[in-house]
């Protein structure tokens, strides 16, 4: 039985300033988001380590919204669902190419545009409020649709 888990989070948030001080601005992933191309979900920015699909990607006025599901399908898929149930992995970690930036006075770069490659589920995310959760108080689901209990979900 394939083993799918719901997740939900900001991938990005606009106007806070990351690890490496660079801040993403509103609107920025705008082409990328018209564009529908596919980004992939990976874990830890590995290539081909794909650990499922994104189902949902849009700016709001916090950031970058994300919902898509984890899936065993793959290995990758399932060593994240063994991380998430651990409660060692909740972190999202956007990869891109910056097309329109300027340095910031301090440090890092001021983003407006960004050409989103991928988001990966990381352990440590450059920008530490960029998190995943479960949605509806973590019901987990398969891919068929089928609800299970947290416990069903990971055995």
């Amino acid at each position: 039985m394939t083993r799918s888990l719901v997740i939900e989070g900001y991938a990005s948030l606009f106007g806070v300033e990351d690890l490496a001080g660079d801040v993403v601005r509103a609107g920025a992933f705008t082409r990328t988001l018209a564009r529908g191309a596919g980004v992939g979900m990976l874990l830890a920015h590995v290539g081909g380590r794909t650990a499922g699909r994104w189902t949902t990607l849009r700016e709001d006025g916090r950031g970058l919204f994300v919902r898509g599901f984890v899936s065993d399908t793959t290995p990758a898929g399932a060593a994240a669902l063994k991380l998430i149930a651990a409660g060692e992995l909740d972190g999202l970690s956007i990869g891109f190419v910056a097309r329109d930036w300027s340095p910031r006075t301090s440090r890092g770069r001021d983003l407006k545009e960004i050409e989103l490659r991928e988001i990966s589920l990381v352990v440590s995310p450059m920008l530490p409020g960029a998190r995943f959760g479960i949605p509806g108080g973590g019901e987990k689901v398969t891919a068929d649709g089928a609800s299970l209990t947290q416990r069903q979900a990971f055995r």
